[in-house]
This record gives C-alpha cells, sequence and structure tokens, in this order.
C-alpha cells in the first residue's frame, strides 16, 4: 500500500545512503533513517507529522561498511547465538534469493509446500545419519529454546505425583530442576554448587530414586564449563536418562539408545537461535497431562512431523545444512577429533601460564566447547577483553553470573581462531605478568 507523502498520517521511509546498498565503497557520515511519523499532538489545531532521525553507531557503522567491502570476518567466542561454518554462511547466501530454482527464498515458502517438506526431511534424516538415531525415536523441530523444554518434559514424561532426579552440574541444570517442580516431584540427588560447579559426581556413588520416573542432566554446563564424558546409567524402573544437550549437541558421537529423550537448542552448534531439536523415544509419547499447552505435547508435533503450526522454517534449512556440513566431514567422528584439538591447544596455554591463566573446572570434566578462565590479575581481564576485540576476537567475556573470561569452540571455530587465541593469550601474558 503507497502512502502519500503529503499526508500527516503517513510514514515515509527517507534513507541517504540508500546509493551504498548498490556502491558499498562510499562511505557516507553519519549513516541515518529519517521517518515523519503518525502525529502525536492531541490539540485541536493542524497536525504536523514528527520527525525522527535514526543514526547509527560509528561502530555499527564501521562493521557494515567493512562487511560490505569484503573485509576479513572476526573470530566470534560468542556462547550463542554462535559462529556458524563459513561455507554454510555463504550456502545460504547463494540461496537466499532463490532457492534452487524454485522462485522464492526458503523464508517465503509455505511450510506446507513440496519445497519445505524436502527441507525438513532432509534435515531430519541427516540428523538420524550423524547420530545413528533409529526408527524407535522420533525427531521433533520445535521452538522455544531448551528452557521451554524445562517444561515440557515433565509434563509429557510424568504424571504431578511422579518422582524425578537431578543431577545439577550448573546453572542449566538447576534451571530444569526449578521448573520442573511445577510439573512433578523433582529432586536433586547431587548438586555441584557448594563447590561453585566445577566437577561432575562419580556415577557410582549417586543414591538415586527407584521410584523415579527419569534421570535428568545436563550433558554440557555452558556458563561453567563442565561436561559429562560419560553418562550415568538410570537406576529408576524405567531406565530412562534425559538429556540436555544444548551446547555439546553434534559435537561428538553419542548412543543415542542410552537415553529416553534429548533435547537441545540449536543455536549453539547445529543452527541459529529459534530452532529446539528433540530426539524422544517413541512409546513415551502420547501420555502428556491434561494441562500441557497443545505446543509442548510430544504427540501433537510428531503426529505432524513438526508442522502443526508454522514452524521456524529458515532457521531448519539452516540446521540442515549444517547436518550435511557435518557429514561431509566425515561424521561426528572426525567432528569430535577436531574439537579435542582445539580444546587440549587452550587448556595447554592456560595450564603452562605458570599461574596467569586459571581454570577453575576440574580437568577430568573440562568442557571442549566452553572455555572458562580467570586472570591471576583480575582487574586486566576487562583489558584483555578490550585488547581481544580489537584483534577481531569478540566475545570472550565471562557470562555476568561468574565474570572471568569464556571461550566458546564450538565445532564451526576452526583451528585458527583458537592458535590466534593462544598465542594473543602468551602475548598479553608478556606485555602483563
Amino acid at each position: 500500500m503507497a502512502m502519500s507523502t503529503t499526508s500527516p498520517n503517513s510514514l515515509l521511509l527517507k534513507n541517504p545512503n540508500r546509493h551504498l546498498i548498490n556502491n558499498p565503497t562510499k562511505t557516507s557520515f553519519p549513516m541515518k533513517t529519517q521517518i515523519n511519523s503518525f502525529p502525536i499532538n492531541n490539540s485541536s489545531g493542524p497536525k504536523k507529522p514528527i520527525s525522527i532521525t535514526c543514526a547509527a553507531s560509528p561502530q555499527v557503522q564501521d562493521r557494515a561498511f567493512a562487511a560490505a567491502a569484503g573485509s576479513e570476518r572476526v573470530f566470534n567466542f560468542a556462547a550463542g547465538p554462535a559462529i556458524l561454518p563459513e561455507n554454510v554462511l555463504r550456502r545460504a547466501e547463494s540461496e537466499l534469493y532463490n532457492w534452487r530454482g524454485s522462485g522464492m527464498s526458503v523464508m517465503e515458502m509455505s511450510h506446507r509446500g513440496k519445497e519445505f517438506r524436502s527441507i525438513i526431511e532432509k534435515a531430519e534424516s541427516d540428523l538420524r545419519t550423524l547420530l545413528n538415531i533409529s526408527s524407535d525415536y522420533a525427531v521433533l523441530f520445535l521452538q522455544g529454546g531448551a528452557t521451554t523444554q524445562f517444561a515440557a518434559v515433565p509434563l509429557n514424561l510424568c504424571t504431578p505425583s511422579d518422582a524425578v532426579d537431578f543431577v545439577v552440574t550448573g546453572s542449566w541444570g538447576d534451571k530444569a530442576f526449578k521448573e520442573a517442580v511445577k510439573y512433578c516431584k523433582s529432586n536433586v540427588i547431587w548438586s555441584g554448587k557448594s563447590e561453585k560447579y566445577t566437577k561432575v559426581p562419580s556415577f557410582d556413588g549417586l543414591e538415586q530414586n527407584p521410584d523415579a520416573k527419569y534421570l535428568h542432566i545436563c550433558a554440557n554446563e555452558t556458563i561453567h564449563g563442565v561436561e559429562f564424558k560419560g553418562y550415568p546409567t538410570p537406576r529408576n524402573r524405567a531406565g530412562l536418562l534425559v538429556a540436555d544437550m544444548s551446547s555439546n549437541f553434534c559435537s561428538k558421537p553419542v548412543d543415542v539408545n542410552n537415553f529416553g529423550l534429548i533435547y537441545a537448542g540449536a543455536q549453539k552448534n547445529v543452527g541459529p537461535s529459534g530452532v529446539t531439536i528433540v530426539i524422544v523415544r517413541k512409546d513415551l509419547i502420547g501420555n502428556a497431562q491434561e494441562i500441557t499447552p497443545v505446543m509442548l505435547d510430544y504427540k501433537i508435533h510428531a503426529d505432524n512431523n513438526s508442522l502443526y503450526n508454522t514452524p521456524p522454517c529458515f532457521g531448519i534449512y539452516m540446521c540442515g545444512l549444517v547436518f550435511e556440513d557435518l557429514l561431509a566431514q566425515g561424521g561426528l567422528v572426525e567432528v569430535e577429533k577436531n574439537n579435542i584439538k582445539k580444546g587440549q591447544m587452550l587448556y595447554d596455554a592456560i595450564d603452562q601460564s605458570k599461574g596467569f591463566y586459571r581454570c577453575p573446572v576440574e580437568k577430568s570434566v573440562r568442557s571442549l566447547m566452553n572455555v572458562p578462565f580467570t586472570l591471576e590479575k583480575s582487574e586486566l581481564e576487562e583489558e584483555f577483553v578490550k585488547e581481544a576485540a580489537k584483534e577481531k576476537m569478540l566475545q570472550l567475556k565471562g557470562h555476568r553470573s561468574v565474570g572471568g573470561i569464556r571461550a566458546s569452540i564450538y565445532n564451526a571455530m576452526p583451528l585458527a581462531g583458537v592458535e590466534k587465541l593462544v598465542a594473543f593469550m602468551k602475548d598479553f601474558q608478556a606485555r602483563h605478568g
């Protein structure tokens, strides 16, 4: 719908830099967008449109024009949303305007059309291949993040009177427990909170409730950098183990058959934010509590092949491209080898710094995905982050709840990124040690 430029009730966008779209080498600063918006004057006199000018910050301008000019990408150590494989991004870029001759972008497709059905079906097929997921399990592409699954899991697997055991090795396990309390009788059978979440318990010493419906763990704690290297055997009667694998999903081979249910947010290792993946044994589906919202009922989504309502189509497409890329690398065995190499390099730099850098996590359970560390002189941590950013290494500041430094080195982080970080760490220590 066109709006008259003379009408006071019009919303107009005037971008004086629109010529830069076709010529990104020209820089006209500051970048501004003028908006003539709806009048807000309540007086009885003539109403005039208000004018709002939005100027991008110099930092945003610099990044925008640097990208347009084709400058090199940064090394993004963010915990999530996180770095994606460069070849996946380039593939998506090439297909963005017209997906494989369809005449449409994936973002424009009907989720019930044959084009998108082929996308989601291939994504599921490739994920099943990667993790060797049998037909006994349903694979669901959902929304709401792993946090929504904190409620969905007990709602689908429990009655309000059922007991559930939780092993809490970090903040996310704790949040899952607190949410589950609303829908079942949750019980923490072990917590690492008193030791600031730096270890995983001995499995033999866990006092599990044989009447518990399932045992819940968080396989990798993104904030605290604690990762299960093996998994406890559930002692409940049904033998059910449930895992939040958000931050190490598809980073290594996992025997899915050992779990009743696995859930993961995609935005760490396998795609952009907005997609949540649930792998659930089919015999566990169909017993949701009566109060379960329709969008949290696994049966609804399983019966409709994750297409009950409009799914996060573009996010699922991106996940599919990542799955293809992981398969092309040789599968998760090869992916894990790369991750071990990167993790070892970074942890060696920390351990060999003579205390200048310190990782608080017990060595046997250090995460290969999220590496937290502190500086002996804590007052230097802010400077460390700033100097690293100048060297195009971003998002190294630790989580707000724990501070320090955190380098997330997910699958897509190239070895060169870790090498550059290690070299910077050594140089920083030489200058400030």
